[in-house]
């Protein structure tokens, strides 16, 4: 899934400050060896924890954001935060992740769903059975006929962004547009109100997973009106919508007719959720710190910024209140591989050659709350490190970068843009910094992150590289590499994942293969060692594998960052020590 970057620039001293600290060093990513280095790190105290104790309900939970959400609409949600916002408060989906800290997180529960699923036909046909009573907003019921129709939604071309496993597995589904012309997939079959049951085009042993996803949540025809309906999408979770004033305010209360009884991850501890946009990275810091009036029921929806590490790390009561799990998301710079000089593999090699991943994780907020990235997929899809398939120095080999360009007919170098969120413009100037130092030119266009997504995947006038990241949406390879490089599902506009627009026949050939094999532990070694092979021929430069911290007011209870929905807060089981302490 997509994964947005949200910080700013880091001086060398900062992350020297942070680093001894920290007493941090770049060690293993296996499960044990990271808990010690976790526990080692005094900005990672609270990993795999729950921060505030059991909350208590009623209250109103603030959520102060330098952002609006890019997506809402199920159909369209595929930014991880979002996605984790929208699942655990608005809409079920069939199947979720505990609320659980740590790896339990990762573990499937039903929820929409009777089940996990019940497979057939050599997991080619899974059929979900809906549990009863389940209700809107209105108090209408749930249908299986409301799960398909939204499935159906996410191939309408007006409503570009979200999840494509449906176009990936679902049988009969090329060249389908959506159901506004009255068109449905035959391969999606509601016989009752409480079945739905999905024909898929080749084995996926894994389609339980892509439930989790807000492509299989509800949506009622009556209630949908098109892209609209990303402003105002019809609750089947804990709370609705109040109000929504894009890019300023969104509000939410309780759904009076949600279910506690039918909904075993959720708790819904506060009354309302009232999320501020708008505000400056710094401004939100250093509010938390302070934790004054309203505040002290607040948190934070970006990550940290750099500048901010050591008024935090440096008072242990402030400390004490801040989350840092790993997103397990990798970082990239991706390349344009269809546009010169782009399309010569020698030139996307020089970039990975001269850039300093060293003075990116400094710009990142340094190696207390980052790790270096050697490889495409996280260390957690390698069995717990990344390998260093291709050695190239932490800071770059600008020699060898030199020599590539020159052999690519570029001896005096070329000039290029790169597109980055607002918070990453020290991360570009990093990149733009160390890239020059080899004679690649960079010119930084950096925009709202409400908007990154939308920028970058209109592939006509994007710019040669992005700076974006991608995290697995379940621990499998199938969902990271595919995604990203995989050319026969780029789209003109709302193209997702494969931001190099990387189009390789044996890539493609061979991700077909391993897909078609039945042995986990045969698939996850093929990924593997496909991981290698795209790495050299370069589509991207990864950078780093960076942490969520995430700071929360002193009010905060049953506060942990989620494994799976990339470190951020985990919405179903947050809420306050105090209510009366908070302000509605």
């Amino acid at each position: 899934m997509n994964k947005r970057t949200l910080h700013a620039a880091a001086t060398a001293l900062l992350a020297t400050l942070t680093l001894g600290m920290a007493g941090c060093s770049n060690g293993s990513h296996s499960s044990s060896g990271q808990q010690d280095k976790d526990a080692k790190n005094p900005a990672l105290a609270n990993t795999g924890a729950t921060v505030g104790g059991t909350p208590q309900k009623g209250g109103t939970l603030t959520v102060l954001s330098n952002q609006d959400f890019t997506h809402l609409d199920p159909a369209r949600n595929w930014v991880i935060g979002d996605m984790d916002f929208g699942t655990r408060l608005l809409y079920r989906t069939l199947v979720t992740y505990k609320a659980e800290p740590g790896a339990k997180g990762g573990e499937l529960v039903p929820d929409l769903a009777e089940d996990l699923g019940v497979s057939s036909n050599g997991a080619r046909t899974w059929t979900f059975k809906l549990k009863k009573g389940l209700t809107y907003e209105d108090g209408t019921p749930i249908t299986a006929q409301d799960v398909k129709y939204n499935v159906e939604r996410s191939f309408s071309p007006d409503l570009p962004g979200g999840p494509d496993y449906a176009a990936r597995y679902l049988a009969g589904a090329e060249g389908y547009r959506g159901p506004a012309q009255g068109q449905h997939l035959d391969s999606v079959k509601t016989p009752d109100d409480h079945t739905i049951v999905f024909e898929l085009r080749k084995p996926f042993a894994e389609f339980p997973n892509a439930t989790v996803l807000p492509t299989f949540a509800p949506v009622p025809r009556a209630q949908d009106k098109g892209p609209q309906y990303d402003n105002r999408p019809f609750s089947s979770g804990p709370y609705k919508i109040e109000s929504y004033d894009r890019d300023k305010r969104l509000v939410l209360v309780r759904n009076p007719h949600w279910d506690p009884t039918t909904d075993t991850v959720r708790k819904a501890y506060p009354d309302k959720l009232v999320v501020v946009m708008g505000l400056r990275a710094n401004q939100i810091d250093d509010r938390l710190i302070a934790s004054e009036g309203v505040d002290a029921s607040a948190v934070a929806w970006s990550k940290l910024r750099p500048e901010s590490t050591p008024k935090v790390l440096t008072k242990a009561d402030v400390r004490a209140r801040l989350l840092a799990e790993s997103t397990n998301c990798t970082e990239m710079v991706q390349m344009h591989t269809g546009r010169a000089p782009f399309d010569d593999v020698r030139v996307r090699q020089a970039v990975q050659y001269a850039l300093d991943r060293e003075a990116v994780l400094t710009a990142s907020g340094g190696p207390a709350l980052n790790d270096p990235a050697t490889a495409l997929m996280p260390g957690s899809l390698f069995g717990g490190k990344q390998p260093d398939t291709p050695g190239i120095p932490a800071t770059g080999d600008v020699e060898r970068a030199k020599q590539l360009l020159k052999e690519a007919g570029k001896p005096d170098g070329i000039a290029t843009r790169i597109t980055v969120s607002n918070g990453d413009k020290g991360v570009a100037e990093a990149i733009q910094h160390s890239l020059g130092r080899a004679g690649i030119k960079v010119t930084i266009d950096a925009v709202d992150p409400s908007a990154f997504y939308d920028t970058i995947g209109d592939t006509k006038n994007r710019t040669d590289l992005v700076y974006t990241g991608w995290c697995p949406d379940y621990p499998s390879g199938s969902t990271f590499l595919p995604f990203l490089f995989d050319g026969r599902y780029i789209k003109e506009t709302g193209n997702s994942g494969n931001h190099s627009l990387f189009r390789d026949e044996a890539t493609m050939k061979r991700m077909d293969e391993i897909a078609e094999m039945t042995d986990a532990a045969q698939a996850n070694a093929a990924w593997r060692q496909l991981d290698g092979e795209i790495l050299a021929k370069a589509p991207t430069a990864p950078t780093v594998i960076e942490r969520m911290p995430l700071l929360l007011g002193t009010n905060i209870a049953g506060a942990f960052g989620h494994t799976s929905f990339g470190g951020q807060l985990d919405y179903a089981t947050i809420g306050l020590k105090d209510p009366a302490k908070s302000s509605s």
